[in-house]
């Protein structure tokens, strides 16, 4: 008998007996799970196949076809300052997408040598500055919220931007200067990578979209990826007529759309992995940031579930509790509420009826603000994601300063309007 192990496995079995024996409110707990287990099974439905599996595509394309020396240009550290932030926040404008889904697409342009700045610019214009939720908005909460937000939003994507540049700038130095330079022998030329990273592009939006046709676009799309990688990588046209026959198949004989859009990828992976040469490495990096990243936002997604709930009910913490720290208009309540938010996950466009029925429960203006400026931007799976793509110190800073720039936009917003 292994003593040491024994002894290991003893210790550990105690802490856990002692967990389950003085650990408060047990039937909060399995209320907690129930509420964790069933966000992550929501969130695998809704937004795994059409948003992140296309999302680690993108970025994949962004770092096998994308020279550094081109994002370097754009968005690196020494690139004109106002055309790296327009850049950025433009190109997160554009796409719209949730706190988890932008985060490959900000480790493939940070990886690649974005600099920090415009890297947190387009971080978090990608799921805040998203123009139905602000319409949305608008809306429900009344103009004067959407206008808030629309312009709270703009400008504190690019404030984050400047904070993170300035904060960071010595270590954005070393790190830019540690990057390989990259000689470009690629084989595509700038027309094809900007079209290849283009259909992508087009099957995420038409992919999360509401189109009532959207799935006729994402066959069209996916004949114009086909056509791609004949004409730019020399795949067998016999092997691309195979699957594409295959994926018309299934789309005729199966009713529930998902499977051909995910025999569609699956078929595309099997191409790409099967060649040698550019395709195998956007498959490759592909791959490898979809390794990283699922893990930790799983698990974040189940812990925001447990702690605050969201699905059906409230978590482990009881909602009572939370309402009753967002009813002031101090300072406190603000950051209260920022931090909460944070902390919790919203998918698209449903932050705006969780805030209203807050807002119903006494919530005022200035802390709903601070919720639709945080919320929507940061959550503890992007918190997470973070820390193994830009290193603990930074994630927690980019994470207070999203807490204290929207609790203070929020606390001048119930000054004025209050």
């Amino acid at each position: 008998m292994d003593l040491r192990r024994e002894i290991k496995y003893l210790i550990l079995f105690s802490a856990f007996f002692l967990f389950l024996y003085l650990f408060p409110f047990p039937e909060r707990i399995l209320k907690g799970v129930r509420e964790g287990v069933l966000l992550l099974s929501w969130y695998a439905r809704e937004h795994v196949l059409f948003c992140l599996i296309p999302a680690f595509f993108i970025a994949g394309a962004i770092s096998t076809f994308i020279s550094k020396e081109s994002v370097l240009k754009y968005l690196g550290p020494e690139s004109p300052k106002a055309l790296a932030f327009l850049v950025a926040s433009v190109s997160g404008t554009v796409l719209a997408v949730c706190s988890c889904t932008v985060l490959p697409l900000f480790a493939g342009l940070y990886l690649q040598g974005a600099g920090l700045g415009p890297a947190t610019t387009f971080l978090y214009s990608g799921p805040a500055i998203n123009v139905l939720a602000i319409v949305l908005t608008a809306k429900v909460l009344g103009i004067n919220l959407g206008i808030a937000r629309a312009i709270g939003s703009i400008s504190m994507g690019i404030l984050l931007g400047v904070l993170m540049h300035l904060l960071f700038r010595k270590s954005e130095k070393r790190r830019i200067a540690s990057l390989t330079p990259q000689a470009y022998e690629k084989g595509l030329t700038l027309f094809q990578s900007i079209s290849f990273l283009g259909i992508l592009v087009a099957i995420l939006l038409i992919a999360t979209s509401k189109l009532s046709f959207k799935w006729s676009l994402l066959y069209v799309l996916y004949l114009f990826l086909l056509t791609q990688l004949y004409l730019f990588f020399g795949v067998s046209l016999k092997a691309l007529l195979l699957k594409a026959s295959l994926v018309t198949l299934l789309a005729l004989i199966i009713p529930y759309k998902e499977i051909p859009f995910l025999g569609a990828v699956l078929l595309t992976s099997l191409v790409a992995n099967a060649q040698k040469g550019l395709l195998r490495e956007w498959f490759d990096n592909t791959y490898i940031l979809a390794k990283q990243i699922f893990p930790l936002l799983f698990v974040g997604v189940f812990l925001a579930g447990f702690f605050l709930g969201g699905y059906e009910g409230e978590g482990y913490i009881p909602r009572a509790y939370i309402e009753a720290f967002l009813g002031g208009t101090g300072i406190d309540t603000h950051i209260f509420s920022a931090l909460v938010t944070a902390l919790m996950y919203f998918a698209t466009l449903t932050e705006v009826p969780i805030i209203h029925a807050l807002m119903s429960q006494g919530v005022k203006i200035g802390p709903a603000l601070t919720m639709l400026l945080a919320g929507p931007a940061i959550s503890l799976p992007s918190i997470l994601v973070l820390k193994s793509i830009i290193g603990p110190k930074k994630t927690l800073v980019y994470a207070i300063l999203v807490i204290w720039v929207s609790a203070l936009y929020g606390y001048i917003y119930q000054q004025i309007f209050g």
